[in-house]
């Protein structure tokens, strides 16, 4: 973000004031199966700028797309036909996660919300109310989140996706590296 200074009104010193960031949307083409489940050929997703050109973070949780979580640096480019901003390729992780549920169970709703705020999370829902993106940050202790979604999974109530998990997570699961 950048800073600049304004003029304090009653003659004091200057204040520093933020101007907000400007954000773009960025088209993630989805494969075929998951097109026809999200009604979509592509899921947009806002990005920020870089420094580096035709590179930009992505500043929300995706609900379709795999491998690609808050943060993280991907490259985009134009395509003029579409007339949009289009994935090309992953660039580097920022260390978050991606995990999607599924409320199956209108009652695990509150429970899923509580449990998420303990652990910091933060998630988007779509507008069925039923699909939820989750931002689970750097700091989370994913392993310990991942067991509790596990059992009320196992109880029914929620379905599980992991769409993206970051180095320090599936550090923390035993994973192998290439399990993004």
């Amino acid at each position: 973000m950048s800073s600049e200074t304004s003029s304090n009104p009653s003659g004091g010193e200057s204040v520093p004031t933020s101007k907000p960031e400007r954000l773009y949307k960025v088209a993630f083409d989805l494969p075929d199966e998951t097109a026809d489940w999200a009604h979509a050929s592509a899921e947009q997703l806002w990005t920020g700028k870089t420094s580096v050109q035709m590179e930009v973070q992505v500043r929300n949780t995706p609900f379709y797309v795999k491998k690609i979580a808050f943060g993280d640096i991907v490259r985009v480019k134009i395509d003029h036909g579409r007339r949009e901003l289009v994935f090309e390729e992953f660039v580097r992780e920022a260390g978050h996660s991606t995990v999607r549920i599924i409320i199956k169970d209108a009652d695990a709703g509150d429970a899923v919300d509580a449990l998420l705020r303990s652990f910091e999370c933060s998630w988007e829902i779509d507008p069925t109310g039923c699909l939820w993106a989750i931002d689970v940050p750097p700091h989370a202790n994913y392993a310990h989140l991942r067991i509790t979604l596990l059992r009320v999974a196992g109880e029914g109530k929620i379905g599980i996706e992991e769409g993206a998990l970051s180095g320090a997570h599936r550090d923390g699961l035993g994973l192998p590296e290439s399990d993004r």
